[in-house]
């Protein structure tokens, strides 16, 4: 199982982050030994001194599949999650000035909140129309909605699929909305699709 994720994916956060739009999907992995056990606390790593949230939809890909054509993508996922891409922003920032890979600012251990359960995604009206947010210490900080993505779950798909083999069990996180910000021991967040609460967990 691997977790592919999208990055620059919404344009109000292309802009809080003063990055350039993209051509094409921005690209970056992390292992499974990224994703935070469910009901365990993050403990922030001294590898960086900040570090970011990113909530996310997830989308869990159902079977095997490489090339696949945007019109056939709805049949390689059934379920929709939600997650959070944490990052070491200084590390990243860092990482970025010299012309390296992110990995190391994204994909050490528990970098990787995945919903403890996932969604049929024929309970939605429309996948292009999926409200989420996440709330740190009871306050909402991120809202945002799949129609504001740049690529759509089924573009997103044929897309990784021209690089990436997809199997049972991978995961996309398919992009963060603007309202990214800190992380903060003690602090509590709270992760929603619609009003129906998809995780929940302490920084420590």
């Amino acid at each position: 199982m691997k977790i592919i994720c999208v990055g620059r994916n919404y344009v109000k956060h292309i802009k809080e982050l003063n990055n350039e739009r993209p051509k094409d999907p921005v690209l970056f992995m992390k292992p499974d030994s990224a994703i935070l056990p469910d009901k365990n606390p993050l403990y922030l790593p001294p590898i960086a001194n900040e570090f970011h949230y990113e909530v996310e939809l997830v989308v869990k890909i159902n079977k095997i599949g490489k090339f696949i054509n945007k019109e056939f993508a709805h049949r390689y996922y059934d379920q929709i999650g939600l997650g959070v891409d944490i990052t070491a922003r200084d590390l990243q920032n860092e990482l970025k000035e010299k012309g390296l890979p992110w990995e190391k600012a994204k994909a050490f251990h528990n970098s990787a909140v995945v919903s403890k359960h996932f969604i049929d995604k024929n309970r939605f009206e429309d996948l292009n129309n999926i409200n989420f947010s996440l709330k740190k210490n009871g306050k909402t900080v991120q809202a945002g909605n799949s129609s504001q993505m740049l690529w759509k779950i089924d573009e997103l798909i044929e897309y990784i699929s021209k690089f990436f083999m997809l199997k049972k069990g991978d995961l996309i996180f398919t992009g963060t909305p603007s309202g990214v910000g800190k992380m903060e021991v003690d602090d509590e967040f709270y992760g929603y699709i619609e009003n129906i609460e998809m995780f929940h967990f302490k920084v420590k």
